[in-house]
């Protein structure tokens, strides 16, 4: 077995056939998924049809709500 000393230009296809792999085997998993989530979200809408969050949730406990949603003034 010869070891070939990559050198040069070759070095560069190296590392490019390496840096574009990673990319090709990383954008069907993270990136597609951030451009265009509805396939997503249509999946999730289809799959919890029929059933009621409160009556699944473990041990009693609230259903999940945004943290993040602003409380109206009524509520003060």
């Amino acid at each position: 077995m010869s070891i070939i000393k990559l050198s040069g230009w070759r070095f560069g296809v190296f590392v490019a056939g390496l840096v574009g792999a990673v990319g090709c085997a990383i954008y069907p998993i993270i990136i597609s998924p951030m451009i265009d989530p509805s396939p997503y979200v249509q999946a999730q809408k289809n799959s919890r049809k029929g059933i009621k969050q409160e009556e699944i949730q473990p041990g009693g406990m609230k259903v999940w709500s945004d943290p993040f949603k602003r409380k109206d003034n009524s509520e003060k």
